[in-house]
């Protein structure tokens, strides 16, 4: 597996040295990022890739980044399906009523290891199961992040089952937004972008799915009191990254190959990697006077038990897609294990 092969310093260089070629250059990217330009995904990740593309295909492919994402993000598949911009990174709970397979890495308490390993596997269960789910767009890579959890706005930790009830709680669209309304809590789900303002105005007084990277980036941290740790991960984000298809053609059959061979579980390792270093965050708790407390064993059970109807629906779902979704979790599940020892 391999991870952080880009650093921060290929932000510059790839701002800058498409200067000097953008003249001679067939084809020209213009790859969108809807984190701010701040996050690394924007400042670091894409970049390095535009940088490795551009010397890969030596200077026949070039690219930017705008200062500011052209679409909001449950837009960004289309987004590039309609050639706003040439390519995009997607959260796939966003887009779970256009695909399925993507989402067998985010089925919950599947995803113990680390996020560069998580990755791999969904990067090979990807390619063994459903490798043109995404038929309108070409995939480049997809990636798992690290683990999203549960947090409590109030000073009273969630423990208990009747705690989760009593609750209102912001989730991540998608399982864990519907494993809380099967519990009974009340839910407001939104994009993580906009988490801040649901939380941030007391709207809730708790949240679920977010990671440490998640409550930095997003600004919720100074009103998180606790958070609520299970035996198992509860629940992981995965994203897409693609690029239009018409762009694609417009690239040599030479230049895609080096431009696969370089994305793929490359770009999306490196993204982990960067999601696992940030989840630093967490060390930081017991100064700021955040708790950490151990979940009832009911409550995980009753989480674990919801989850299997949350599972049970997607795997009807997939199946009617023509994905062998059994299999594929199965698989996923078992390639991760290996690859996390």
């Amino acid at each position: 597996m391999k991870a952080n092969l880009w650093v921060a310093g290929f932000a510059a260089a790839a701002m800058t040295s498409i200067i000097p070629v953008a003249a001679m250059a067939k084809t020209r990217l213009v790859v969108n990022c809807f984190w701010s330009p701040q996050h690394f995904v924007c400042a670091d990740v894409l970049p390095g890739w535009l940088a490795e593309v551009e010397k890969v295909t030596e200077g026949r492919v070039v690219g930017n980044i705008p200062p500011k994402s052209v679409a909001p993000p449950p837009e960004q598949l289309n987004s590039v399906e309609k050639g706003v911009v040439d390519a995009a990174v997607q959260f796939n709970g966003l887009i779970g009523n256009r695909v399925n397979g993507a989402l067998t890495a985010m089925q919950p308490f599947s995803g113990n290891g680390s996020a560069v390993a998580l990755t791999q596997a969904a990067w090979e269960t990807n390619q063994k199961f459903y490798p043109n789910e995404f038929d309108s767009v070409e995939l480049l890579s997809q990636w798992v992040i690290t683990s999203g959890n549960l947090f409590s706005d109030t000073d009273t930790p969630i423990v208990t089952l009747d705690d989760f009830k009593s609750r209102k709680i912001w989730a991540l669209p998608g399982p864990l937004a519907n494993i809380a309304k099967e519990l009974g809590a009340g839910v407001v789900s939104t994009p993580a972008v906009q988490s801040n303002e649901v939380i941030s105005n007391g709207v809730v007084d708790s949240h679920i799915g977010l990671n440490g990277e998640g409550l930095t980036s997003f600004q919720v941290l100074p009103y998180t009191k606790s958070m609520t740790r299970f035996s198992s991960s509860i629940y992981r984000t995965t994203f897409s990254f693609f690029i239009n298809k018409d762009k694609w053609a417009e690239i040599s059959p030479e230049d895609q190959a080096a431009i696969r061979a370089l994305s793929q579980e490359t770009i999306g390792a490196t993204a982990a990697d960067l999601w696992e270093k940030a989840d630093d965050v967490y060390d930081t708790f017991e100064a700021n006077g955040i708790k950490v407390v151990d979940a009832d064993p009911a409550l995980e059970a009753a989480m674990v038990e919801r989850s299997a109807v949350v599972i049970d629906a997607w795997k009807e779902k997939s199946k009617a897609a023509g994905i062998d979704a059994d299999a594929a979790l199965a698989f996923y599940l078992q390639r991760a294990t290996e690859l996390s020892k």
